[in-house]
């Protein structure tokens, strides 16, 4: 990709640091860059970004005018920009542009823009494209016996579980026992579980059914003014849970249910499905006639993955990998990087070079000869550098890159796929959707900070294929230091020690009968003619910090969880009152620090400070409205404001917020009523919207800014409640609100001598 004067490389760091001051350094590994995918027309595109939100695929362009802007380019290609962007579209995914000239003049808005278009608290995923699709089936309780269904569907079930599959839909008629099947059911599998249905009879049937039939469990409700979730079962509807989402764990539920589950193409039940991890789910359907029922079963299996990789390996449904380690003399550790990658131009400096080049082909023409191999490169150069010392020693081998005509692409994967060719030197290509499952060899020749790319370029390799025993893969380790390491299968599936050519994913027992072995003095069967022995051990240093921080708390984060403001933490840190359990160098002048929760709960005992999480935000919100302190009357009038002019995300404009304060005071001043204290703008009279728009900023908001439960965009003339109180704000809540702030007035004004 190439943008005008700046590369695409530059423009994708530049979004990427701008996505980090607005997410936290944490989620830019969830970012898919240069993710593949087909238009309408069969053809191969690259989004330039790429995350999972939730149930959402969401696509992010970056653009300049000079390449992208319709009166500067020609009509083919404005055309073709516009069909790949409807595309995207038209496989479901959202899409947001942003300019290089927006990104570099204009950074708060964009961090702004993207707050609003992926959330405050987003639910950012992995993308498992390489995995297999969840294992499950239909179970047609027509078909079976009607005195002993019951029990022959959840023997079913039962043995479904053995094989690892963990889904199921199970069709039978109205009125034959679909619920209480999968009520002890769910009793059998244990844990916490989760029951959805789409009308309240459902819910409350379903809720009374827990109760009767498994007692030992607290049963709860969360439908219409109920939610109660501190229970071992909740009944909801739908439409309840599908709104409320960050009320709940994504791991919380081990066993979900979906009743009525042919509405599952329905966007609230893919919602659910996407967002939770349950160990088993079970859809229920009276409707065994329906045509679609394999359509049915294949949303549930393709919303979320549930097999991981080692899952995946052990019941066959991926080919046991051996891992070998070879290790170069170049020195990374002067390679410029950001949160989730490394500096392109500074890699491919390093890495192209010609003694490391050899090493590849010398590795491959002394121990995989013959075996058809990918090589997985830095840049289309270092890919066709390889692909010719390959051609230069006698093997048939080529470079593919997406920038390669379709047809000679298309032609050069085919004869590798029929074996005419013995080695694939790719350049972020490979790592798409295309799939040769008689790859032998995989050769991760291409550093990267993203365990994504890398899981996705492991995945080429990794299908089944007749006589397929094993997948090598060959990891070109080279040095680094702790913060700038590159993955490796050992870093990928933390594994501290190495031996070289082990099983690291197989069946139960793989590893074990290979250290067995390796202990006896002898080496594995499968290996190839490697030289191995019974000593080649090593330790591996397996320190990920992007792992080590996924369950700490950020700076940004801890910010968040206090009632004290940026400044103060800041400058507790710098007298070192508050010490980080991580701290991760980026640069020499940009330092990311991250504290485990216990050290976020002592620092609040020991300083006074008041933890706010999403579960209590609310609360805490409702009872700074109870305890409004008032030198003036704007708290209360900024609250009424706000419920009055707010969408349903909780956003209002400025604007809204000003005219709604000039026409509260003016009406006061027109009835004869006291305005304020003569101090006052609104008392004064003869006020801006400018000067009203400042007053609401710098006093009554300030104090919602400072707890964190309102946020001023201020490139988009908006104020925000925050996400985790404006959802579980209920109509009695925003009643109470109303009242409450009519009190507060009330009174105000009688102290004030009106």
């Amino acid at each position: 990709m190439k943008r005008g004067s700046i590369t695409g490389s530059k423009a994708e760091d530049l979004f990427i640091d701008l996505f980090t001051e607005t997410f936290g350094a944490e989620k830019t590994s969830y970012l898919y860059a240069q993710y593949p995918f087909y238009d309408i027309y069969q053809n191969s595109r690259r989004a330039d970004f790429l995350i999972e939100n939730g149930p959402k695929r969401i696509a992010i362009e970056i653009d300049d005018d000079a390449t992208h802007h319709p009166g500067l380019v020609s009509h083919d290609k404005h055309g073709d920009d516009l069909l790949k962007q409807n595309s995207m579209i038209y496989l479901g995914w959202d899409v947001y542009r942003w300019t290089v000239r927006q990104m570099k003049t204009h950074p708060e808005s964009v961090k702004d823009e993207l707050r609003v278009f992926l959330g405050d608290s987003p639910h950012f995923k992995e993308i498992e494209d390489y995995l297999p699709r969840q294992l499950g089936k239909s179970l047609n309780g027509e078909h079976l016996e009607l005195r002993g269904y019951q029990k022959e569907a959840l023997d079913s079930l039962r043995r479904m579980r053995e094989n690892h599959e963990t889904i199921a839909l199970l069709y039978q008629a109205t009125g034959t026992g679909k619920t209480l099947v999968a009520v002890l059911d769910a009793k059998a599998h244990g844990g916490k579980v989760l029951f959805v249905a789409h009308t309240h009879e459902l819910v409350y049937q379903a809720y009374e059914s827990f109760r009767t039939l498994y007692p030992e469990a607290a049963a709860g409700r969360y439908v219409g003014g109920y939610r109660e979730t501190e229970t071992d079962v909740v009944c909801g509807s739908v439409q309840s849970v599908a709104l409320n989402l960050d009320a709940f764990r994504e791991d919380e539920f081990d066993y979900l249910i979906i009743d009525e589950a042919h509405h599952a193409s329905a966007e609230t039940y893919q919602k659910i499905l996407a967002y939770f991890k349950p160990k088993f789910t079970l859809g229920l359907t009276a409707t065994p006639e329906r045509a679609d029922e394999n359509d049915i079963l294949g949303i549930f299996r393709n919303t979320a993955h549930k097999l991981d990789i080692r899952t995946a390996v052990e019941i066959g449904a991926l080919v046991p990998v051996r891992c070998f380690r070879i290790h170069t003399n170049i020195d990374m550790t002067k390679v410029r990087f950001n949160s989730v990658r490394y500096n392109i131009q500074d890699l491919d400096v390093k890495i192209s070079v010609t003694e490391r080049n050899n090493l590849i082909v010398d590795t491959w023409l002394n121990f995989v000869k013959g075996r058809r191999t990918v090589v997985f490169c830095v840049s289309v150069k270092h890919a066709e550098t390889i692909a010719s010392l390959f051609r230069g020693r006698g093997v048939d081998a080529v470079a593919v890159s997406g920038g390669m005509k379709t047809s000679d692409r298309n032609e050069c994967l085919e004869k590798f796929k029929s074996g005419d060719l013995n080695v694939l030197c790719a350049c972020d290509l490979l790592n798409e959707g295309w799939d040769c499952p008689e790859t032998e060899v995989l050769f991760m020749a291409r550093p990267t900070m993203s365990k994504v790319l890398y899981t996705q370029q492991l995945g080429r390799g990794m299908r089944n294929a007749p006589g397929k025993r094993n997948l090598f893969v060959f990891d070109f380790v080279d040095n680094a230091n702790r913060y700038n390491a590159p993955y490796s299968l050992h870093r990928l599936l933390r594994l501290k020690d190495y031996r070289p050519g082990e099983t690291v994913l197989g069946p139960k027992g793989a590893r074990e009968a290979d250290e067995a072995l390796y202990r006896r003095g002898e080496k594995p069967e499968a290996v190839i003619d490697f030289p191995v022995s019974a000593t080649d051990y090593e330790l591996v240093d397996v320190f990920n910090w992007q792992e080590e921080a996924a369950g700490m708390i950020s700076q940004m984060e801890f910010v968040r969880r206090v009632d004290v403001q940026t400044e103060t933490i800041d400058r507790y840190i710098k007298e070192k009152l508050l010490v980080p359990d991580l701290t991760v160098p980026m640069s020499e002048r940009r330092v990311l620090r991250y504290f485990n929760e216990e050290t976020l709960r002592a620092a609040a005992e020991q300083f006074g400070w008041r933890l706010i999480s999403d579960s209590n935000r609310k609360e805490i919100f409702m009872e700074m409205i109870r305890q409004m302190d008032m030198s003036y009357s704007y708290k209360p009038v900024l609250v009424k404001a706000v419920l009055e002019h707010a969408d349903g995300k909780g956003h209002v404009k400025i604007a809204d917020l000003v005219t709604y304060f000039k026409t509260y005071y003016e009406t006061r001043r027109r009835d004869g009523k006291k305005v304020e204290k003569a101090n006052s703008i609104y008392a004064k009279g003869g006020y801006t919207d400018k000067q009203v728009e400042r007053n609401i900023l710098v006093n009554p908001f300030k104090r919602f800014e400072d707890m964190d439960m309102m946020r001023h965009t201020k490139t988009l003339g908006i104020i925000a409640v925050d996400s985790a109180v404006w959802k579980k704000l209920s109509p009695d809540d925003k009643t109470e609100i109303v009242s409450v702030c009519d009190e507060m007035l009330k009174r105000y004004y009688e102290r004030l001598g009106t």
